[in-house]
C-alpha cells in the first residue's frame, strides 16, 4: 500500500465564466426603460497553497483531477451572477510546480506561499455594461469564457537543514530516532526505509530538522536502487552525514568503499543551477555502531584516514548514545554559522513589473492549405473575443467585427497579402474559421438597426427615405401618364372636341 508520494501529475479544470444577460428593464409606464442585463460572475481558480502540515502527494495520488466551481449567469434588474468558488490545494513545503512539459513554474519553499495554478475563466458582460451613446439597447450580451484546464507535474522536495546518507541498513533511520522525536520504521533488511523522514533537533538554542534519506548504493544517480527517486530530497539540505557502517559483516564493504560510493554518487547526482554542488556543502562523517567490539576496533583504524581527507569524524552507537551529543552539537554549528550567512546576504533584487503595452497583441501567421493560403490570427485578446461571441446574434457576430477593426486585424491581413473571400482562423487548432470580407468592417455603433440586428449582414437592406421618395414620384408620374393616355383615346372614339362644339 502507497504511504508516501512525491511525485504526482494533476489533471486541473478552473471554473468557466458564466454568460451576461440579454433583458429590458419594463415598468407600468416605461414599456422600454433600457437594458438592465447583469454580468456573469467569473469562474474559480485553483490555487496551490505550502502547508507546512502536510508531508506527503498521498492525496493527490489517489485524486488527481480536480475543478473548480463555474462563474454564475447574469440576470435581470442589473443582478450580477454569483462567482464560481476557487479550489485551494495544500501541498507539502519545498513542492515544485511544473507545466506539462516539465518547465518550472514556481518553487513553493516558503510556508504559505500561494500560487494560481488555473486560473477561472472570465463572466460575460450583459447589455447593460454594452450599452453606449450610440448603442443604447444592444439586443446580446458576451459569453464567459472557459477556465484553464490541463496537467500540472508536482514535484516534492525535502526541506530539512541536515540529510543523512549512507548505505542501506546504516543505521540511519536508528540515528533520526535517537536524535529526535521522529518514529521511522527499523528492521534488520535493506531498503527499510522506502520515503524520507523528517525529525527536529534541539541542540542547546539552534532547533535545525535532520531528513533521513533512503539507503544509496553504487548507480544510484543513474536510477538503480531507491537512490535517483530521493537524491532530489538531498538539494535544499545546508550539511550532509555520511553515516558508515563499521559492523556490516557483507564481503568487500568497509567504511572507506562505502564513503567513496557515496561520494561518487552525490558528485554524479546534478543539482538546479543556482545551488551549491552536494560536495561544496559542509560533510561530516558519523562511524555507527561502535558499541560492537569490533566495530570500534574498525573506527579507530579508518578514522586517520578520514581525517586526513578533511572530514570531521564522529563516533557514535544509536544503541548506547554515544557520541549524539557531539554531533548534535557540531551540525547545530553548521546550521547557525548557515542562517547567519543567509541573513547577511544582499537582499534580492526587487522585481519591476511594467506593463505589456509594447508587446503585439496579436499576430497574424499564413499557413499553406489545399485550397489557398489560410491566414491565422493569435493572441490573447482576439481569441477571448471569439470565446465570448455569441454566432447565433448577428448584432453579437456585428460587434466582433467592430473590436477586431479597431485593434487592426484587418489593416494586418491586408499586409499579409489577404484578399476578399480568403480564409481566416482565429485561435490555435479548429479555431473559428470564417471567410473574409473586408467590407463588414464598420462602425455598428453609428448604424441604426432593430434590435438583435445587423444590416451589415442582412442581403436586402431597407430602403432610405430619399428611395421611398424616389419611388413614389416615379409612381405618381406614370399614373399621370396612364390617365392622359386614357382620356386621349376616349376622345378620339367619339370624335368629340371642345374647340368644335364652341
Amino acid at each position: 500500500m502507497v504511504t508516501f508520494v512525491d511525485g504526482v501529475t494533476l489533471h486541473l479544470r478552473a471554473g468557466k465564466g458564466g454568460n451576461g444577460c440579454v433583458s429590458v428593464k419594463r415598468e407600468k409606464f416605461k414599456p422600454l426603460a433600457g437594458p438592465d442585463g447583469g454580468n456573469g460572475g467569473h469562474g474559480g481558480d485553483i490555487v496551490l497553497v505550502a502547508d507546512p502540515q502536510v508531508t506527503t502527494l498521498l492525496s493527490y495520488h489517489h485524486s488527481p483531477h480536480r475543478s473548480a466551481g463555474n462563474g454564475g449567469f447574469g440576470m435581470g434588474d442589473h443582478r450580477s451572477g454569483a462567482a464560481g468558488e476557487n479550489l485551494e490545494l495544500a501541498v507539502p513545503v519545498g513542492t515544485v510546480v511544473k507545466d506539462a512539459s516539465g518547465v518550472t513554474l514556481v518553487d513553493m519553499i516558503e510556508p504559505g506561499t500561494r500560487f494560481v495554478v488555473a486560473p477561472g475563466g472570465i463572466g460575460g458582460l450583459g447589455n447593460a455594461t454594452l450599452a453606449t451613446p450610440k448603442r443604447k439597447a444592444p439586443g446580446f450580451a458576451l459569453l464567459g469564457t472557459p477556465g484553464w484546464e490541463g496537467d500540472v507535474q508536482l514535484e516534492l522536495k525535502t526541506v530539512a537543514d541536515v540529510a543523512l546518507v549512507g548505505f542501506p541498513s546504516a543505521g540511519k533511520s536508528s540515528l533520526i530516532a535517537a536524535i529526535s522525536a521522529a518514529r521511522p520504521k527499523i528492521a534488520e533488511y535493506p531498503f527499510t526505509t522506502l520515503h524520507p523522514n523528517l525529525g527536529v533537533v534541539q541542540a542547546g538554542d539552534i532547533r535545525y530538522t535532520v531528513a533521513d534519506v533512503p539507503g544509496l548504493i553504487e548507480g544510484a544517480s543513474e536510477g538503480k536502487g531507491l537512490g535517483l527517486e530521493f537524491l532530489r530530497h538531498v538539494e535544499r539540505c545546508t550539511a550532509l552525514v555520511h553515516v558508515l557502517d563499521c559492523a556490516t559483516l557483507e564481503p568487500g564493504r568497509d567504511p572507506l568503499s562505502d564513503l567513496d560510493v557515496i561520494l561518487a554518487e552525490l558528485a554524479a547526482y546534478p543539482v538546479p543551477e543556482g545551488q551549491v554542488p552536494l560536495l561544496e556543502r559542509p560533510q561530516l562523517v558519523a562511524l555507527n555502531k561502535v558499541d560492537v567490539p569490533e566495530a570500534r576496533d574498525l573506527a579507530d583504524l579508518v578514522r586517520p584516514d578520514l581525517e586526513a581527507r578533511g572530514f570531521r569524524v564522529f563516533e557514535i552507537s544509536t544503541v548506547s548514545h554515544e557520541g549524539l551529543r557531539q554531533l548534535n552539537f557540531a551540525l547545530g554549528d553548521i546550521v547557525a554559522a548557515h542562517r547567519i550567512e543567509l541573513a547577511s546576504a544582499p537582499a534580492p533584487e526587487r522585481i519591476v513589473i511594467r506593463p505589456k503595452g509594447s508587446q503585439k497583441e496579436f499576430t497574424v501567421r499564413v499557413e499553406g492549405g489545399t485550397y489557398g493560403p489560410v491566414y491565422r490570427i493569435l493572441g490573447e485578446k482576439p481569441v477571448r473575443w471569439v470565446q465570448q461571441t455569441d454566432f447565433q446574434n448577428e448584432e453579437a457576430v456585428g460587434y466582433l467585427a467592430d473590436r477586431l477593426e479597431k485593434l487592426g486585424v484587418e489593416d494586418q491581413l491586408f499586409r499579409a497579402g489577404a484578399i476578399p473571400g480568403a480564409t481566416v482562423v482565429i485561435g490555435e487548432g479548429d479555431g473559428i474559421v470564417f471567410d473574409w470580407e473586408p467590407a463588414l468592417s464598420s462602425a455598428a455603433e453609428l448604424m441604426t438597426a432593430p434590435r438583435g440586428t445587423d444590416p451589415r449582414l442582412v442581403q436586402n437592406p431597407r430602403r432610405t427615405t430619399s428611395q421611398r421618395r424616389e419611388t413614389y414620384h416615379e409612381l405618381m408620374d406614370a399614373k399621370a401618364e396612364a390617365r392622359a393616355e386614357l382620356e386621349a383615346e376616349r376622345l378620339g372614339a367619339t370624335g368629340w372636341d371642345d374647340g368644335d362644339e364652341e
